[in-house]
């Protein structure tokens, strides 16, 4: 074989290799990683207390001090 077959056979198994590592790890990490929640998020205009509620509540009450809350849009 010639030193530039030899070489380029090199370098595309190292890149190869590398690849099929950053793909392994991608897809163990995906399976640690928390699932989005379909919960609505609210922030109480009286204490300023962050908290979720259900997705198909529109208004919710905080847990701090009892005052209704419209859901935060982004």
């Amino acid at each position: 074989m010639s030193p530039d077959k030899i070489l380029f056979s090199y370098v595309v198994l190292l890149l190869g290799g590398i690849s099929a590592l950053a793909v392994y790890s991608e897809l163990r990490s995906r399976r640690f990683r928390p699932e989005k929640s379909e919960d609505r998020l609210f922030r109480c205009e009286k204490c300023s207390f962050v908290y979720t509620d259900d997705p198909d509540v529109d208004r919710s009450r905080c847990s701090q001090c009892g005052q209704l809350n419209d859901a935060i849009q982004f």
